[in-house]
């Protein structure tokens, strides 16, 4: 059991958005909207290419979310969607698009809690190299 979720891009040629050959990151704790929320918010303030434009984008918010678990708490895959567990039962899928959450399949949408996600950011800068801090104290 986990708080599972599946991070991609949607494409609406496909069943429920979802191709089957692309890229997905698969987040087996923090999958909740909050987190994943922070995530991309986090990367958007970096500055980072959104991963719909090329794979830097998605090899950027993987090192996001390791640095964030640590080696010791490692809980993040990357793979094409076909082979994530999509369903998984907690959070289903998002769909992003230049770091915004747009969509999602599987489960129902929630509601964004502001003030976890302005936490979560926090947690999130303070876990990345000393180099990468983006955020000023004024969220």
């Amino acid at each position: 059991m986990g708080n599972r979720a599946v991070i991609t891009t949607r494409n609406t040629e496909f069943e429920n958005g979802i191709d089957p050959n692309a890229i997905g990151v698969y987040l087996h704790w923090n999958g909740g909207v909050d987190c994943v929320t922070a995530f991309l918010r986090y990367c958007k303030k970096q500055g980072f290419r959104s991963p719909e434009k090329d794979n830097y984008g998605w090899a950027r918010l993987c090192q996001v979310i390791g640095n964030f678990f640590s080696p010791e708490g490692l809980s993040v895959g990357v793979d094409i969607c076909s082979r994530l567990d999509c369903n998984n039962g907690d959070n289903g899928v998002y769909f992003i698009e230049d770091w915004e959450i747009v969509g999602k399949a599987f489960e129902s949408e929630d509601e964004v809690n502001e003030r976890v996600v302005d936490s979560m950011l926090e947690e999130i800068d303070a876990s990345q190299p000393k180099n990468m801090s983006c955020l000023v104290k004024t969220l």
